[in-house]
């Protein structure tokens, strides 16, 4: 179950979004102490953190970029600041989305699946991802198996990256754009296609031709 850390100090607010995620079978992580939300973000770990702007103490500002080294969870500010500037600034600051009070849930809902969806496809940080016999060299760019060795492209090297995170499950393909593009990558779903296409016959280069499987309707699975 995906934690989802709520940092709101309107307690009626923050009521209704912890019943709100509770309904949709997220796991809502509510702070009420807010000197000590930095390190229950470090002891809870969050997937998300909804993040609103006017806090006591501390605004949700400066709370943004010290939640990135307590907890590395994507942020969205919820706030009823509307203004342009503050959006920019939040999002300069290393928010994830910005969404304005009062919100349509539908629409709230849509973007922390989204933004969960992204996060969910970045490959971890270590250099080598292994997967049964096959093995990706992040910072080399090289996929090996059985002592062969193919150098991919940047957009394979994510595409790959993204379907070893998540082995033997299966990966839609607006996923593997949302992870592309999450990672500067701006490709549509020709593109991906095609670099699918060019990724298979890599692999296949090194012994493994059924690496990946395409699941008719559903995406693609290693």
């Amino acid at each position: 179950m995906q934690k989802i850390m709520i940092i709101e100090d309107d307690p009626v607010v923050r009521e209704e979004l912890v019943l709100l995620l509770e309904n949709e079978g997220y796991m809502p992580l509510s702070v009420t102490d807010f000197d000590g939300v930095l390190k229950q973000a470090a002891r809870e770990c969050p997937d998300l953190v909804l993040l609103d702007i006017g806090l006591p103490g501390r605004d949700g500002f400066s709370l943004c970029a010290a939640l990135r080294k307590a907890a590395p969870a994507p942020v969205i500010f919820v706030t009823s600041r509307d203004d342009g500037v503050d959006e920019v600034r939040a999002l300069s600051l290393g928010g994830d989305d910005y969404i304005t009070k009062p919100y349509s849930v539908p629409v709230l809902l849509a973007r922390i699946k989204a933004v969960l969806r992204r996060s969910s496809c970045k490959p971890e940080p270590a250099d080598l991802l292994e997967a049964g016999e096959l093995r990706l060299s992040l910072t080399k760019g090289m996929a090996s198996s059985g002592g062969k060795a193919v150098e991919l492209s940047r957009n394979e090297l994510q595409i790959l990256a993204c379907l070893m995170t998540h082995a033997g499950q299966i990966v839609s393909r607006a996923d593997l754009i949302d992870a592309l593009w999450d990672n500067q990558i701006y490709i549509d779903d020709n593109t991906l296609s095609v670099n699918m296409t060019r990724l298979r016959g890599k692999l296949e280069e090194i012994g493994l031709p059924d690496a990946i499987r395409t699941r008719r309707g559903m995406g693609y699975q290693l």
